[in-house]
């Protein structure tokens, strides 16, 4: 195959290289400093952050799925990919991009019952259950990127093989696909609908309640700084699922230019914004790296 990349303006591509390199050292920066920090500081040894240090490892696991080989397309003018490659690129994006998805809402949950919830919550989110979310989170996952994989790469290809994108992603490759489609296409649909409106459901239920617990506070500056916690919250899942919805719920044939720029949003903005979302404007966090700065 060959990807044929954002832009073939060789300046155009030398400006994409400078900016995607900067977000992805960003973003390694951000999420790997985020779960060394919680491996270091016995404070944070704690559910919520338990969680933000796999959501950090889903992060950086997707943005290095397609990073590095669109930095070197970039660099190098090399576009070709061999199929093992590109099924594996598309797997291991699924994967990790799916996780974040499970992760995200047990984060959700994990914050309702903290703050609807607050004498259950120890007991309630225990060492034990905590890796069974995460586990099971993992597990559903790698099952839908098999099944994604499967369903994208399981019929004949022919023509150029030119991939009409920057990664290998399920319908730029459909496109070329020489075998009926429909029924694969549906099935990919299906299944992102299905881990995508679960998922977004459990998230949007668990704000709704922590948002009208927020309000009935009696401190107003407490309320305030919350309530705006929450928002930031709910936009980054907004951002992360409304580009993920437009891409992979919508026919094949509908896909174009304007799609690769949606995709930045959910395989690079995303994970290099999330550990200052979720975490950095922690005042917890923010404290803990005080501490580790002043050793």
């Amino acid at each position: 195959f060959l990807l044929l990349g954002i832009t073939d303006s060789p300046g155009g591509q030398s400006l994409l290289f400078g900016l995607l390199l900067s977000m992805y050292l960003v973003t390694l920066v951000g999420n790997i400093g985020l779960m060394v920090l919680v491996w270091l500081v016995p404070s944070l040894h704690t559910p919520m952050y338990f969680f933000l240090t796999h959501l950090s490892f889903t992060d950086v696991c997707s943005s290095t799925v397609i990073c590095p080989r669109m930095l070197t397309a970039l660099w190098s003018g090399k576009k070709a990919i061999s199929f093992a490659a590109c099924v594996t690129q598309f797997h291991g994006f699924s994967l990790f991009a799916t996780a974040e998805c499970h992760l995200l809402a047990v984060m959700a949950y994990d914050r309702y019952v903290a703050v609807c919830q607050p004498l259950l919550y120890l007991s309630a989110f225990s060492g034990r259950l905590c890796w069974r979310l995460v586990a099971s989170s993992y597990l559903l996952a790698f099952l839908s990127a098999t099944i994604y994989t499967s369903c994208t790469f399981g019929g004949s290809f022919c023509g150029p093989k030119q991939i009409d994108h920057f990664f290998c992603d399920a319908s730029p490759v459909l496109k070329l696909s020489c075998s009926a489609t429909r029924s694969r296409e549906e099935a990919i649909a299906l299944l992102v609908a299905l881990n995508g409106v679960a998922t977004a459901t459990t998230i949007l239920a668990s704000y709704s309640c922590i948002l009208c617990t927020v309000l009935r506070m009696s401190s107003p500056q407490g309320s305030s700084r919350a309530f705006k916690t929450c928002l930031s919250h709910l936009a980054a899942v907004s951002l992360y699922y409304g580009t993920i919805f437009f891409t992979y719920l919508q026919p094949v044939s509908s896909h174009g230019r304007r799609d690769k720029v949606v995709s930045i949003f959910y395989t690079v903005i995303t994970p290099m914004l999330n550990p200052f979302i979720y975490s950095l404007r922690n005042k917890e966090v923010q404290g803990a790296l005080v501490k580790c700065s002043s050793r």
